[in-house]
């Protein structure tokens, strides 16, 4: 049986609704519309008088549903994602097939976004939104992301998960500092060390490699330290020290002689961590399975850059 349609006049309001669900934030949802803030919230408290109905929990900065809002959510989220699946199977002239990759930052700026005009030259009908962000995003096809490029464990990859490629470490450096000897005792505790300072990746501290590498009593005469893996890179791009590579991340810019590796690279002693494909379970959409199939297609690829045997005494 056919609902009249007249008493179906919330349609846009549902619209905001969901976008504000998948953020779990009234910024981030605006922003996803290109709407104000203040225009988004107009629209939750409308919807919310329209239904007589409270649909959020609203915290100082925190966001939830109540239990009527999160059943309306799952709804109103499946259907629009249905309606934006049929649309986007019309044969329409210029229509651009929209698909959402999520990343962190450092992956998005190290090692996708330097491939991703690859993508678009063989695919110009499909639109790509790169979400780079550090947050998890643990629910990805609530929050509007078709796939997801997640750093972890097997055990704490999701299910259906594919590995584009596993973690590899080798100390890198610009041409113009790297020993032209091999790296030794004497090497590095004589350089600025680059070090990504996270507690979530101890692995990627020097003081880990050094004491997995038997070089635990080396006191390095200065550290840097950044919290976004790209910077520190782009610092040892700058010739500012030596640090540790994530080598999967960086065959575009080892490939281009930008940064050379100093030693052969190997998985960080102790953990088996990788790179994982996650997707929302929707692959069917034409254009998700296409950047799907290139994203393990680069994957594939992905060139292995060899160093040098690590020097434990030191040359004339």
């Amino acid at each position: 049986m056919s609902r009249d349609l007249r008493k179906i006049n919330y349609l846009d309001l549902l619209r905001g609704f969901v976008a504000v669900g998948r953020r779990r934030s009234v910024t981030e949802g605006a922003e996803d519309l290109a709407l104000t803030q203040s225009a988004v919230s107009r629209q939750i408290r409308t919807l919310e008088e329209r239904l007589n109905t409270r649909l959020f929990i609203r915290g100082h900065r925190s966001i939830a549903f109540t239990p009527e809002g999160e059943s309306l959510f799952l709804a109103c989220n499946a259907a629009l994602d249905l309606i934006s699946d049929a649309v986007e199977r019309l044969p329409g002239i210029g229509y651009r097939q929209a698909v959402t990759l999520s990343a962190s930052i450092g992956v998005t700026g190290l090692w996708l976004l330097p491939r991703l005009g690859r993508f678009q030259a063989l695919h110009p009908e499909v639109e790509v939104r790169v979400a780079a962000s550090n947050r998890v995003v643990r629910e990805i096809g609530r929050e509007g992301v078709d796939l997801a490029i997640r750093y972890c464990d097997r055990e704490s990859a999701p299910a259906g998960a594919r590995r584009l490629f596993e973690e590899r470490i080798a100390p890198v450096a610009h041409p113009g500092i790297a020993p032209r000897h091999g790296l030794s005792h004497e090497t590095l505790g004589s350089v600025c060390l680059l070090e990504f300072d996270s507690p979530e990746t101890p692995w990627l501290k020097w003081q880990h490699w050094l004491d997995s590498n038997g070089l635990g009593d080396i006191h390095p005469c200065s550290i840097l330290r950044f919290n976004q893996y790209d910077q520190l890179i782009y610092a040892a791009m700058a010739g500012q020290g030596i640090a540790l590579g994530r080598t999967a991340l960086l065959g575009e810019v080892l490939g281009k002689g930008s940064l050379v590796a100093l030693l052969d690279p190997r998985p960080p002693a102790g953990v088996s961590y990788a790179y994982w494909l996650v997707t929302d379970g929707r692959e069917s959409r034409p254009a998700v399975a296409a950047l799907r199939d290139w994203l393990m297609a680069e994957a594939e690829c992905e060139p292995v850059s060899a160093g040098a045997e690590l020097s434990h005494r030191s040359h004339s």
